[in-house]
């Protein structure tokens, strides 16, 4: 019902107004996706619902930029209400990135005037404005550093800045948030009050109904914990200012956005005081804070971080929203220090922690991914929160722009997916057997100029070996320092490394590759309760699991895997064609094991990540 919210705002549709206050974001980020899909592969059928869509925002915004169906509808007149908590801010720079996402693939300005428009308004709104107007779901940060870099206004970049270098300096945060929470309330009974007065005169009407969410598990005390970040600061990145905040806090989505938006700061402003704290907050997360899927978010209510080491499997919440913006904090930290890392994270996540939450028809998905599953969390179309799909659609259809990254005289390859790249020191073709095979190939097609290239391709963390062709002619492998200590998780992706090949380069050069997949037995760090004895299952970039669908008259939560069992099958009938893992329990019984983003997509089902050795 979120696009109907802006017929309404426009004066063309007389039903109230439907959906939680942050509506407007998922509509935006469907437009976002929709336009980068038609980039790369056009349709008539999107195309006009795209422009209907763009024409619908420019009637519902307001002459001065402002676009905000909440508000317009219920409170007219009212605008930058409950900053901390109502997203205004969050959903006008899901409105200014779809209208820059807009741009780059169409070239049309339709959009981005609209996107302008709105942004030149939160400019004269708060430039210049102290830690109290800093919004409570960071997004605008990244929306207003992309859209400085389409249109070269610094005006832009400043406010992105200001919004990050605000945060965690208001000395009286705690009572200003009780405030808000008061005052969201009275507003929210009062939309109540709003759609009943119209149900009443309008009986007929039928408001849209959500299912349930899904199941999530949570400890007892989380609501307690989740009053306490709240009133600290913590849940909203509000406790300390930026350079300070090393430890992953509070809301997990949150959190990676404004790391990613720090990250591109530092990285275009040359800033190199904020880097210490993103990399000890990312350190911090990867070997204390993070699940062996890479999922982050350890607690329902926070949808966020906990403890450290607090990463029991059934409660994990590991949003897939929280995987996305992972993965764009670790591309600007890839940019910034060129560690290889931070791509082998982005790999592991990209598979494991956000793949879970698609399912594999496209049409339904999963808000909340634990790792262990007893029953009642199951694929649906929609949720009361809707945010995951159109957002796992604007990645995907991005991921091409994260491959590869390249100077004048450099070419790195982040990921081994199959792709053309057409531009920058070298065009190429790439052909993977990822994550299935381990075999890539790279053809070069062209060059700029026969000057030397360096080609720096990532020697993954989870490579028994990597053994590297070029012409035929065999080099060799440089195995990656092992990383300092065990993580949390079982999984790290500090032992990554690039392999450099330096040469001038001609058209026809071909660089094979095979990477030794062998199937691994991750283990959690003793400090983590409840995993003593267990361990996860992995192959390349893949985590695996157990569901019981494949393992009928199997306790998938008691067995014992014999480890010495364990070996992968291609399948081409399971799932659509998959290479699984067979085993044995140690009495004889089989086992298959299925990469953990597939499952759930067969009916409620029951599932676990970690297994019993």
């Amino acid at each position: 019902g979120c696009i109907e919210n802006f017929r309404i705002a426009a004066g063309l549709s007389d039903k109230p107004r439907e959906g939680l206050f942050f509506a407007d974001s998922d509509a935006y980020k469907w437009l976002d996706a929709a336009a980068r899909i038609q980039r790369d592969f056009p349709d008539p059928r999107l195309a006009q619902l795209v422009d209907g869509f763009i024409a619908l925002l420019a009637q519902a915004q307001m002459p001065d930029g402002y676009l905000f169906t909440y508000n317009q509808v219920h409170f007219p007149g009212t605008r930058w209400h409950n900053l901390q908590i109502e997203h205004e801010l969050y959903c006008h720079g899901h409105l200014i990135e779809a209208g820059v996402s807009h741009y780059q693939a169409s070239g049309r300005s339709d959009l981005l005037e609209i996107a302008v428009k709105a942004a030149d308004r939160i400019v004269s709104d708060f430039r210049g404005k102290g830690a109290t107007f800093t919004p409570g779901h960071e997004e605008i940060e990244i929306a207003l550093l992309r859209l400085h870099e389409v249109t070269g206004r610094a005006a832009y970049f400043e406010l992105a800045r200001q919004f990050v270098e605000q945060r965690g300096r208001d000395p009286l945060f705690a009572l200003s948030i009780l405030r808000q929470f008061s005052d969201s309330n009275r507003r929210s009974e009062i939309v109540k009050q709003q759609t009943a007065a119209y149900r009443q005169l309008h009986p007929e009407f039928k408001p849209v109904q959500f299912p349930a969410g899904n199941l999530a598990r949570a400890p007892r005390n989380v609501r307690q914990r989740w009053y306490l970040s709240a009133l600290g600061g913590k849940y909203f990145q509000q406790h300390a200012p930026i350079r300070k905040q090393s430890v992953p806090e509070g809301h997990s989505v949150r959190f990676g956005y404004l790391m990613a938006a720090a990250a591109r700061i530092a990285r275009e402003a040359g800033d190199a005081s904020l880097l210490p704290a993103l990399e000890d907050s990312w350190q911090r997360m990867v070997t204390r804070r993070m699940f062996v899927t890479g999922g982050l978010g350890a607690l329902a209510e926070l949808e966020g971080f906990g403890n450290d080491d607090e990463l029991d499997p059934e409660t994990a919440y590991c949003e897939p929203c929280a995987a996305l913006a992972s993965l764009m904090w670790n591309w600007e930290m890839a940019q910034i220090t060129g560690a290889a890392q931070y791509s082998d994270l982005f790999e592991w996540q990209l598979y494991n922690a956000a793949s879970v939450g698609m399912g594999a028809e496209g049409n339904s998905y999963l808000y909340n991914n634990p790792l262990v599953c007893r029953g009642g969390v199951t694929r649906k179309a929609w949720f009361w929160v809707p945010c995951c799909p159109s957002n796992l659609s604007r990645i995907w259809a991005d991921v091409g722009g994260y491959i590869y990254s390249s100077q004048a005289d450099s070419l790195t390859v982040h990921q081994y997916i199959s792709s053309e790249l057409t531009e920058g020191p070298l065009r190429l073709t790439m052909r993977s057997g990822l994550p299935w095979q381990g075999s890539v190939r790279i053809e070069i097609s062209a060059v700029e100029d026969t000057r030397p290239v360096k080609v720096l391709l990532r020697r993954p963390s989870w490579a028994g070996a990597m053994r590297v062709r070029v012409n035929g002619e065999a080099l060799p492998d440089h195995a990656p320092a092992a990383p300092p200590e065990p993580t949390s998780g079982g999984y790290d992706p500090r032992g990554a490394a690039f392999l450099s090949v330096e040469r001038a380069w001609q058209a026809g050069d071909a660089v094979e590759i095979d990477f030794e997949m062998p199937v691994r037995r991750l283990r959690a760090h003793p400090r983590v309760k409840g995993h003593a004895g267990k361990v996860t299952v992995t192959r390349g970039p893949l985590v695996y699991c157990l569901e019981s669908v494949d393992n009928p008259g199997v306790d998938i939560f008691e067995a014992r895997v014999d480890p010495n069992s364990l070996e992968p099958v291609e399948d081409p009938s399971l799932l659509g064609g998959i290479v699984k893992i067979a085993g044995k329990t140690v009495d004889g019984q089989p086992l298959t094991f299925i990469p953990y983003w597939l499952w759930g997509n067969r009916g409620e089902s029951q599932m676990t990540v970690w297994v019993n050795e």
